[in-house]
């Protein structure tokens, strides 16, 4: 029998979540101020972050943008999609979930291990919200008896991915980065912003800037005055030690770099950086450096520059300080995952 939980339904539930998460709950503040006794990444600040950043997503406006007004899935009995999520930022795969629901199919739901507390949490409350999605989520250790599969990790991971999901239609989801352009007129506003692409979620988020791309003989004083106010990024003893050990093998190398005290700037082609490492590239032209970029794309989750430059490029674009504030239809890795779902080949309801 198909679902009874209207296109119209949906949406509302998905409102009042946004509402709860911007909300003063006490509940939801307890989680948010012990979340980092099982993740010492996730402190206050940042679950905090990415949890007002989904309530601000969820909002009627965008919902209604995103949704279409006549349900692609109606008289359709729901498909059971895997997710395997990832854990390296709080709730990093709610959206892929909220796809699976939003499109009106069930969600298995295989946790990571490192984010296993938050998204029940929310999970519970959108059921509360609407008992309609009460059997539509569901959590497992082993997937099973699924027909499609949402899968995200590293390269090394989507090898295994693929080999074990690759007869069922899949999206499977590798390593990104983000980079940054800067053209050396940045206004001092613009490159404090630059900032929160760096350090929001101690820069683990595959949209937080790894790599920036300057002009030739740029000179990064400005850069550094205009961080200068991150620097209690360091106080998080996981981020200072991975600084200082970044900072040790550079100088036992010989490796030269720029180091504020919180951040070292090395000159480096690759796109991916360490931890409280950002690599970055000269460029001569811009025409030049489109034609990099797009030999890229497919490495490249964002890139952050100014809204006035505008870059002949695939990837998305984001204003400075936007890229961690992605919109309903900011799918990750550019693949549009609603259609994924709605085009799947659907069983015809009881």
């Amino acid at each position: 029998m198909s679902s009874i939980l209207t296109l119209q339904k949906r949406k509302e539930a998905f409102k009042l979540l946004g509402d709860y998460l911007l909300s003063n709950n006490e509940q939801l503040g307890h989680l948010v101020q012990t979340a980092h006794y099982y993740n010492g990444w996730f402190t206050p600040a940042e679950t905090d972050r990415a949890l007002k950043g989904i309530g601000k997503m969820l909002n009627a406006g965008d919902l209604g943008r995103w949704l279409p007004e006549e349900d692609p899935q109606a008289n359709k009995s729901p498909l059971k999609v895997g997710l395997i999520l990832a854990g390296n930022i709080p709730v990093v795969g709610f959206h892929d979930i909220l796809c699976v629901l939003a499109s009106g199919n069930i969600a298995l739901i295989k946790l990571s291990s490192q984010d296993n507390k938050l998204m029940p949490h929310i999970l519970n409350k959108l059921t509360e919200l609407e008992p309609g999605f009460t059997g539509l989520i569901r959590y497992t250790e082993r997937l099973e008896g699924f027909d499609a599969i949402i899968a995200t990790g590293s390269n090394n991971t989507s090898r295994y991915f693929e080999y074990y999901f690759g007869k069922v239609p899949h999206i499977i989801r590798k390593n990104r980065n983000s980079a940054a352009v800067i053209t050396g007129t940045e206004s001092p506003q613009q490159l404090h912003a630059l900032g929160n692409d760096l350090f929001s979620y101690y820069g683990l988020g595959c949209r937080n800037v790894s790599k920036l791309y300057v002009p030739a003989g740029y000179v990064f004083n400005d850069f550094f005055a205009a961080i200068e106010s991150y620097k209690n990024i360091a106080d998080n003893h996981k981020y200072n030690n991975n600084y200082d050990y970044n900072k040790s093998i550079f100088l036992i190398n010989g490796e030269h770099h720029l180091d504020n005290g919180f951040l070292l700037v090395k000159q480096d082609s690759r796109l991916a950086s360490a931890l409280a490492v950002v690599h970055y590239e000269e460029y001569e032209s811009i025409t030049k450096l489109e034609n990099e970029l797009a030999g890229q794309s497919e490495d490249i989750q964002c890139i952050v520059c100014s809204d006035s430059l505008k870059l002949n490029i695939t990837n998305q674009q984001v204003d400075f300080g936007e890229s961690q504030s992605p919109a309903l239809w900011d799918y990750a890795d550019g693949t549009d995952t609603m259609e994924f779902l709605t085009s799947l080949q659907t069983k015809p309801a009881n």
